[in-house]
């Protein structure tokens, strides 16, 4: 195993390997790889931290790292920052790769003075690389109401007493929204794809019986 920086060369497939692991996970089909093609040139992407893992000659994992910030409640701009998509080829599910690769991401972040990490994931998953929900830091996320224990907002300070006693509010960066704001452009990206059949299924965010 090996994890080194993305390269030009590997975006196309990195960008398959995101669109693999997330296809009818959160929805049907998926946007994640169209929002890591789309981020490699927004300016709060973090190259220093987009990442691959390798297994021989084979990419089997990427993390992308971003810039973020918290609206306190006195108005002004705290920094902060994010990371994801975080991929794993689905062959290599659940079996310890994608914590390997991510505590390595995490290692690197606090080396570069990256203070506090909030993000949108599984608890169960996350807590293992220290993450916990982001109320008790009282940070709050933007569409929920304030006083919600959100339970899929994390967050995790990086750098003991970064946060200290604040309290605000997280916007997750605008790029994160690239495919639903312009949706023609996704559709156009995504049809030079293969074709995978689209599945609403339990668990994908609005699901109903």
């Amino acid at each position: 195993m090996n994890i080194r920086l993305e390269q030009a060369k590997d975006y196309r497939e990195v960008e398959n390997l995101t669109r693999e692991a997330f296809w009818n996970v959160y929805r049907p089909g998926c946007t994640e790889h169209y929002v890591l093609n789309q981020y490699r040139t927004n300016p709060d992407f973090i190259p220093e931290l987009d990442l691959v893992m390798e297994e021989g000659d084979m990419i089997i994992g990427h993390v992308m790292f971003s810039k973020a910030e918290i609206i306190l409640d006195d108005g002004s701009h705290f920094p902060s920052w994010t990371f994801g998509p975080i991929s794993i080829h689905p062959d290599y599910k659940r079996k310890g790769y994608g914590l390997k690769l991510l505590n390595y991401a995490l290692e690197k972040a606090k080396e570069m003075g990256i203070g506090m990490l909030q993000m949108e994931g599984n608890i169960d998953f996350y807590k293992h690389a220290g993450f916990d929900l982001a109320s008790k830091l009282n940070i709050h996320y933007h569409a929920e109401p304030r006083e919600s224990e959100v339970p899929y907002f994390l967050a995790q300070e990086l750098i003991p007493g970064y946060w200290g006693n604040r309290e605000g509010t997280y916007c997750p960066p605008k790029g994160y929204f690239v495919a639903d704001e312009i949706p023609e452009a996704f559709e156009a990206y995504e049809a030079t794809f293969p074709q995978k059949e689209k599945l609403r299924l339990p668990g994908q965010l609005g699901y109903e019986e």
